[in-house]
């Protein structure tokens, strides 16, 4: 006879062990990520892949207004997990703000905001419904949306 178990319990085992699935998935897939390398340096930089780079330089090409603009990443309270990305082209480095430069191009976080993103790679993603700058790996994020524009914190 099978003990019996309350449902709280087995809830709590069930979602323990999908947090734990997750967090390999992530380990897993950031160790995949080998395109993007951060510099011996800064160990917990903020990287941009081959197709971010590409996709600013494009930007700043196509449009003389954004020449020489940045892409600025902060994390909002929101989304369907709790945070969400927001991305933006911006022109003023701010006194809080950390600056990532990979091949001319500059990516920036505010202070706040790379509590939640160090270590994370930033991606440009085309797809049929959208084209967009997403955060491909975040190691201080347990899960997210499909979407890719929200997550949870460790």
């Amino acid at each position: 006879m099978a003990a019996y178990r309350p449902p709280l319990r087995h809830l709590a085992a069930l979602l323990n062990g999908r947090l734990r699935a997750n967090h390999r998935l992530l380990a897993s897939s950031t160790a995949e990520r080998a395109s993007a390398s951060a510099s011996p340096a800064e160990p917990e930089a903020v990287l941009m892949t081959e197709g971010c780079v590409r996709r600013l330089k494009e930007l700043h090409a196509k449009e003389p207004s954004s020449e020489g603009k940045m892409l600025r990443v902060s994390v909002e309270a929101g989304g369907c997990s709790g945070f969400q990305y927001s991305f933006s082209l911006d022109n003023k480095e701010n006194s809080d703000d950390r600056v990532f430069e990979k091949d001319g191009v500059k990516l920036v976080v505010d202070d706040i905001s790379y509590d939640f993103v160090k270590g994370a790679t930033v991606d440009y993603e085309e797809e049929l419904i959208r084209s967009a700058f997403v955060v491909s790996t975040n190691p201080s994020a347990v899960g997210g949306c499909s979407c890719k524009s929200s997550f949870m914190v460790k």
